[in-house]
């Protein structure tokens, strides 16, 4: 019988000293001025989460709602001047909503139940702008309350996204915000005679008017919609005025005591990741430095660095505190829905990749997934959180390691028990029934106990007689995915390089994802040579840099055929640029227990000793044909809309391409004529072309012509542009012969 063994060696570790030993473990830790080097990376290995940070990361996966005034004004971003009764809702579905985040395997939503604008989704006491003022339910509705319901059902936990910043209040006559009223002792809820609180809770508070009114709102949201487990509050400030201050010592103050569970985005115990797209940082350190003491902080910063808690950036700091980063990005361009139609959303590769990376680096997943004006979530973003949810469940709901023989500490599947590697090559055998094959490993420190302490650390597989190494990282933190090419070994070893103190792993678990095939795209140069590769979403939203495809996509083969035959495993293998003359190229991307769908194209002449004729094109006309369709022509205004080509010898042409741009919509060719010239100078139209709602749909469009023409020289003249608008744009011209 085959067995399998998992060894964890600990190579260069920092041990405890006895001063070390010493240091209670605290969410922030001080800095002493005489502290050394050595000292500081001690305190460090003793910062450790808050229960309700803890509780947080374990949440990993969770959504954000994004609803309101934006949503029929199809805006980013309000004014604060809108008419409520813009706000046309119809129908509410939030139990739709949770289903769906159910089954994408999120444990909790937060709702933006007030963004810049200052409208608000729920029935407050303290304003007339927001969903009392419209025409939803009679101006009777509540969608924060129906959401609460909805969790409650589904078993997801609650957050509330109350904007700081209030653009109503700033535009409005009566506004509070910037209103230069003095500060005074406020008390906290203010009184509304017909509607008192359940909860008897009172606060006084010496804050001026805006921000008592901040404050009566947090009271209604955090005491009349159940448990409230995170507070979001963001930097945002498209508009100032009076010099407004926020008392945010006030508001932690309330929400501490009203929501003990609740963990503060944008404050203390939670930061924003540094951008909104969906990148990580390969190395996503918690314990961060911070000038002065956090808890007591009024101001936080967005950090944005690539680096944060270093060892170089750890000396820099007073304090160092415990303060965990959340990945925040959109299922769609924007953060508010706009359309179907031209509203991209993300694929189901894209988003799995960011769960890996976000999750599995240390960090919490937030992705927004904006409500339509039907009051749901559209079909193609349930679609694709119901596959990332499957995705999630088939490869991490299996552990290949379950059932081993081994210490119970790190092979109990709890975060409760560790195994500290306080000596050095101190190793762990893991042994199974059978070999088995994995392309992920999910490692976790136990933070609670023993903080962050691994900085470097590689895994190997014993392959042909010898240890292997398959996978490198740097820290673990809560929890770090290994991503590698599947391997089938019986023996796998993770040893830890360095370290700040004796580091505790509790959890080491195996698994694997079986790579789902990718659509295929074909890009040539300008000299013939052909590159097939996953195909790239389109999606311009902020791109994160990433290629989900890559990432996911290891163990994918690509094969491809040139002479009209279906692609198969005993075709050509793609191994690299293939030359490509012209003429059907098909290609297909086979995973090892699947495959994908036929990519077909169809390459017309090699474009390397095409020239420029037209004298009239100043503006770059060869982006015309210079085998990028990401680049493109424009006419001036006042030139002819035309472009004439001498192809480099005579060709027998049977069909044309126009690829219009995609990132320019007012220069699409509808309606032209093609020519042809024996010199270059006097041109024979051969016939009238049209090509249909390229607007909507701007993709390459072909024109077959009726009969071969013999030509060298080649003029495209356009005779009407989509929309009637003044330019002619061309991303890319093909010619195609038999």
């Amino acid at each position: 019988m085959k067995k399998t063994f998992i060894t964890i060696l600990v190579g260069s570790a920092l041990y405890y000293s006895a001063a070390a030993q010493s240091i209670k473990l605290q969410n922030t830790i001080p800095v002493a001025t005489n502290d050394t080097k050595a000292a500081i990376i001690a305190k460090a290995a003793q910062v450790v989460p808050t229960a309700n940070q803890f509780a947080a990361l374990k949440n990993e996966f969770i959504a954000f709602i994004h609803v309101g005034p934006n949503t029929f004004t199809r805006k980013e971003w309000g004014d604060g001047k809108e008419d409520p009764k813009v706000f046309d809702l119809k129908e509410l579905h939030t139990d739709q909503w949770c289903q769906t985040m159910k089954t994408a395997g999120m444990k909790m939503v937060i709702i933006t139940v007030k963004h810049h604008d200052g409208f608000v989704l729920w029935q407050s006491r303290y304003t007339d702008h927001g969903i009392m003022s419209t025409g939803f339910q009679n101006g009777k509705g509540d969608i924060l309350k129906e959401l609460s319901a909805s969790c409650k059902k589904y078993g997801l936990k609650l957050g509330i996204y109350l904007s700081p910043a209030d653009l109503f209040q700033i535009e409005s006559p009566t506004g509070l915000y910037g209103n230069l009223s003095k500060v005074s002792k406020r008390s906290i809820p203010r009184e509304v005679s017909a509607r008192p609180f359940a909860n008897k809770t009172k606060f006084e508070f010496e804050v001026d008017d805006y921000n008592e009114y901040f404050l009566n709102q947090l009271f209604e949201v955090l005491t009349e919609y159940g448990q409230v487990d995170e507070v979001w509050f963001d930097g945002a400030t498209p508009k100032t005025k009076g010099g407004q201050e926020y008392n945010y010592a006030a508001w932690k103050k309330l929400i501490h005591t009203l929501a003990p569970k609740a963990v503060i985005f944008g404050k203390e115990d939670i930061r924003w990741c540094g951008n909104e797209a969906g990148a990580t940082r390969d190395t996503e350190w918690n314990i961060i430095p911070y000038p002065t003491d956090p808890n007591i902080a009024n101001n936080f910063p967005d950090l944005t660095d690539q680096s944060l808690g270093s060892r170089d950036d750890l000396y820099k700091g007073k304090y160092l505190h415990y303060q965990q980063a959340e990945t925040n990005t959109s299922i769609r361009e924007g953060w508010f829905y706009r359309d179907d139609e031209k509203q991209k959303v993300r694929s189901s590769d894209d988003v799995f990749d960011i769960y890996e990376r976000a999750v599995g680096g240390n960090s919490t997943f937030l992705l927004n997934i904006p409500p339509n004006r039907e009051g749901k979530f559209s079909p193609e973003d349930v679609k694709v959180l119901t596959e990332v949810g499957k995705r999630i469940n088939e490869t991490y709901g299996k552990n290949l390691f379950a059932g081993a023989k081994g210490p119970k500490q790190v092979l109990d599947n709890s975060s409760n028990t560790f195994l500290l590697l306080a000596k050095p090559e101190k190793s762990i055998e893991i042994t199974t029934i059978t070999p088995v094959t994995i392309n992920r490993i999910v490692l976790q420190e136990a933070i609670t106990s023993h903080s962050e302490r691994v900085e470097q650390h590689i895994l190997e597989a014993w392959l042909n007689n010898k240890w292997q190494e398959i996978a490198s990282a740097t820290n673990i933190g809560y929890k770090r995915i290994l991503r590698f090419p599947a391997v089938t070994a019986s023996k796998f070893r993770l040893k830890v390089l360095s370290s700040r103190a004796s580091p505790a792993i509790a959890t080491i678990e195996a698994h694997y994802y079986s790579p789902k095939p990718p659509q295929l795209q074909f890009d040539r140069d300008i000299n013939g040579l052909l590159t097939i590769s996953p195909k790239t979403h389109e999606f311009g939203w902020k791109p994160h840099g990433q290629n989900a495809t890559e990432n996911l996509g290891k163990g994918i083969e690509i094969y491809y055929t040139t002479d009209g035959t279906e692609p198969n495993r005993t075709s050509k293998k793609y191994q690299g640029p293939v030359s490509i003359a012209k003429g059907e190229i098909k290609a297909i991307a086979i995973a090892p227990k699947d495959k994908g769908s036929v990519a077909t194209e169809t390459f017309g002449l090699i474009k390397k000793d095409w020239k420029l004729l037209s004298e009239a094109n100043t503006n770059k006309g060869t982006k015309a044909f210079d085998a990028n369709k990401g680049s493109y022509w424009l006419s001036g205004l006042e030139e002819k809309k035309q472009i004439a080509i001498d192809l480099g010898a005579e060709h027998s042409l049977n069909a044309f391409v126009y690829t219009p741009p995609k990132n320019f919509l007012d220069g699409m060719m509808e309606k032209g004529i093609i020519q042809v010239s024996n010199d270059g100078k006097n041109w024979e139209t051969i016939e009238n072309f049209e090509f249909g709602n390229l607007i909507n749909d701007p993709t390459p469009r072909t024109h077959y012509l009726k009969n071969e023409v013999l030509a060298r020289y080649v003029q495209i003249q356009a005779t009407g542009i989509a929309g009637n608008k003044k330019t002619l744009a061309i991303a890319e011209l093909d010619f195609l012969t038999k």
